[in-house]
């Protein structure tokens, strides 16, 4: 089965489109692998399938969105988690439930798709602000501390933190909150592109070009960048806000450090 359209990774900013049910079945029908993602399911609790989708998945530090589907009849899902399918490479499975238990979906169906954009819109600014704290220790303390590198990052609003491999001392927190705020103030714009191996290479950037055998890619498929432009491109699925600006105050909170790794922490209002 072809691999589900992520319509979020080309337009962060649509809250709703149409797609078609490929498939309904329940939580308990799903292979271990798959019902371990959703430890919280209920007996009556269902996946939803879709040729398209504009939820994402949690995955990549962000949260999943929820929201709702419905269709022309309509009987309404509301989607309480997403998760790509460890099994089946590229799938999207939407978790949720049926408000009337017995008026579901239909293969072939079409839906409308509505994501909460109050939470999207949340979700896109903590994990900008993850990118401009990223580069903002980066353009610091690269050439300070050493075996520096950047590792990974949460996006979730209760555990914002963007990880280093090098030991950074909390003196260099009044400076890394200066250089956040610089980038945020600056409004720097934020803009989605799509790279091939040369274009990583040309820009410097081959550190960071993903494995993509392990992302189940073909040899031709470009990969998603998102760029802050005039501080760093890093390689991304997520969705993000239109320029630094719209993060808002973005808080660098305590410092730890554990075996060789930094761990930056970072709140919104």
């Amino acid at each position: 089965m072809p691999s589900t359209d992520l319509v979020f990774q080309r337009d962060g900013h649509v809250s709703t489109i149409q797609a078609t049910v490929r498939a309904v079945k329940p939580v308990a029908s799903l292979e271990e692998a798959n019902r371990s993602l959703f430890k919280q399911a209920k007996e009556d609790d269902q996946i939803v399938v879709t040729d398209s989708t504009i939820f994402h998945p949690q995955g990549g530090g962000q949260p999943p969105d929820v929201g709702v589907m419905k269709n022309e009849t309509g009987a309404a899902f509301e989607v309480l988690m997403v998760r790509m399918n460890v099994v089946t490479q590229g799938e999207v499975l939407h978790f949720g439930r049926f408000a009337v238990a017995s008026v579901t979906f239909r293969p072939e169906e079409i839906v409308t798709q509505t994501i909460d954009t109050d939470r999207r819109l949340l979700y896109s600014r903590y994990h900008t602000a993850g990118h401009v704290l990223g580069a903002a220790v980066n353009h610091l303390l690269s050439d300070k501390v050493d075996n520096f590198d950047e590792l990974k990052a949460s996006h979730f609003p209760d555990s914002a933190a963007c990880e280093f491999q090098g030991l950074i001392e909390g003196k260099w927190k009044d400076e890394i909150q200066q250089k956040v705020d610089e980038y945020v103030a600056k409004d720097m714009p934020v803009e989605i592109d799509w790279w091939d191996d040369e274009d990583f290479k040309t820009n410097g950037l081959e550190r960071l070009l993903p494995d993509r055998k392990a992302m189940g890619m073909s040899d031709g498929e470009k990969f998603r960048v998102v760029k802050i432009v005039g501080a760093e491109t890093y390689p991304c699925g997520g969705t993000h806000v239109n320029s630094t600006l719209q993060c808002g105050k973005t808080a660098v909170k305590k410092i730890s450090r554990s075996k060789g790794i930094s761990r930056v922490g970072y709140h919104l209002p």
